[in-house]
């Protein structure tokens, strides 16, 4: 398998500074919405992950990750919203 990734660009797109709240919103959701699937799929919490015993460290509430694993979900947001800019929508707050 050639599969190369080729993710749209957008490292020239600024977003404004008030999109921050909605970013870490979007962030913990996309780890509410992981774990919720991990959890369906019959996953519980365990100080280390275990895909024999179905164990994960992370399926806690987002409050309590570690730096590290809320910055991948704020990442997964920004990214989400740049290509959502990128794509000539804009995005507003009512």
């Amino acid at each position: 398998m050639n599969y190369v990734p080729q993710p749209m660009d957008t490292s020239d797109v600024k977003l404004a500074e008030e999109l921050n709240e909605l970013i870490e919103q979007m962030a913990k959701n996309v780890h509410e919405v992981w774990a919720q699937g991990r959890i369906s799929q019959g996953w519980t919490y365990g100080p280390e992950r275990s895909d024999t015993l179905k164990t994960h460290p992370c399926l806690v509430p987002y409050e309590d990750l570690p730096e590290e694993e809320k910055d991948y979900d704020r990442n997964t947001a920004l990214g989400t919203l740049k290509l959502i800019v990128k794509s000539g929508f804009r995005i507003s707050k009512e």
